[in-house]
């Protein structure tokens, strides 16, 4: 899927961060610095999202979820949106610690969650007294609040996206102990080296997000859409010589009994 440059300008996704507060490391994403702000060169920024494109695509394709990260409220409603519509965990409230490294006791915390649910629907949570129902509730909330978007995820993400590396460097050290591949959006004050696939791009204003996270859940759709076409085409591959060979003795019968007569 190519990226037009154009789009991404109309956009502000070349707005880097004051030139004091850059990280020298940029400097190769880096296309000049005008009014004291560094400004990113686009033609990078679209060869970095389509080569990130490539390889999300390729995740998705294999089956494994994709954990999108942004807790920043300029990012939030856009990262929930995005990774929602293609059906892949996201966090946008606090980080919860040991999200990766100590996924067990986060497993434990989202099946404390599922055997609330499972009290409401068989009456179990009526013979509660009211103090108890409270306690319950708020308890149900605060687990949908930190880990109601990665309820369904039942194994290690095969990869990470993520929106502002310095703001969440907690999720990105987590990550790399565990050698799970980094996708981000990468401003002009963050360190690249943190991250596998460095898209170099303005990570504070929603419509330079918006149009990244675009590209990338339409690249993650597009592994998914191949993934179902793959299967569906498996399916029939079988079913059709089952079919002949059905076929094929049903045909048979007469001609057995013919031969008997």
């Amino acid at each position: 899927m190519a990226v037009e440059v154009k789009e991404l300008l109309e956009a502000g996704v070349h707005f880097g961060h004051l030139t004091r507060k850059w990280d020298p490391n940029m400097a190769p994403y880096v296309y000049m610095e005008r009014n004291g702000i560094h400004i990113i060169n686009l033609y990078k920024t679209a060869a970095k999202m389509e080569e990130a494109g490539a390889a999300l695509s390729k995740i998705a394709n294999s089956g494994r979820k994709i954990l999108f990260v942004a807790t920043k409220k300029q990012a939030k409603d856009i990262v929930a949106e995005k990774a929602g519509s293609i059906n892949m965990p996201y966090i946008t409230e606090r980080w919860p610690g040991g999200m990766l490294t100590n996924f067990v006791t986060i497993r434990k915390a989202v099946k404390k969650m599922a055997s609330i649910d499972r009290m409401k629907k068989d009456g179990t949570f009526n013979t509660l007294s009211k103090k108890e129902r409270l306690q319950v509730d708020r308890l149900r909330a605060k687990l949908e609040k930190n880990l109601g978007s990665i309820s369904d995820m039942t194994r290690l993400p095969g990869a990470l996206f993520v929106v502002d590396i310095k703001r969440e460097h907690i999720a990105i050290k987590e990550a790399q102990k565990l050698n799970i591949p980094i996708f981000a959006m990468v401003d002009t004050n963050s360190d690249p080296r943190q991250v596998d696939y460095v898209i170099p791009a303005n990570d504070d204003a929603s419509k330079s997000i918006d149009k990244i996270l675009s590209h990338v859940s339409a690249s993650i759709a597009s592994g998914l859409a191949e993934r179902k076409a793959e299967k569906d085409a498996a399916a029939s591959s079988t079913e059709a010589p089952k079919a002949k060979k059905e076929s094929a003795s049903a045909s048979a019968k007469p001609v057995a009994a013919e031969e008997e007569e």
